[in-house]
């Protein structure tokens, strides 16, 4: 079952979803910040993007403005658009702090900069 997954068209990303950002969960899945919400607020995912066996997150740095993100939890689809993509250190949570409004935040490590993550948010689609 497809129950918890993501998906983005542009870069033709589909990939299920687990709770956790161990490297075990992230070798199968994209992993799911467990102090984040799952169904609303600002819902925050990791995944590898090089050098594992899946890296669901190596086309991220491809993601611009207005690319639209799919996110799938139990039976609701939220529909975001991206609006953020910038290069954050990696002792920067602010990003995965919890908003109001319904957005996600997709994290991942920048190459050859083991300081710096790769910081997309999108806005939910009203």
């Amino acid at each position: 079952t497809n129950e918890w997954s993501l998906d983005i068209p542009i870069i033709s990303l589909k990939a299920n979803i687990s709770e956790g950002t161990t490297k075990e969960v992230m070798d199968t899945y994209i992993g799911h910040f467990e102090e984040s919400p799952r169904d609303s607020g600002n819902v925050c995912l990791a995944a590898h993007n090089r050098g594992y066996e899946n890296n669901y997150f190596a086309n991220l740095k491809k993601l611009k403005k207005g690319d639209e993100i799919i996110y799938r939890y139990k039976n609701v689809e939220k529909r975001y658009i991206v609006q953020k993509h910038e290069i954050i250190k990696d002792t920067d949570w602010t990003n995965l702090e919890n908003t109001e409004e319904n957005m996600i935040t997709l994290i991942t490590c920048v190459e050859n900069e083991p300081e710096f993550r790769r910081c997309i948010q999108a806005e939910e689609l009203k």
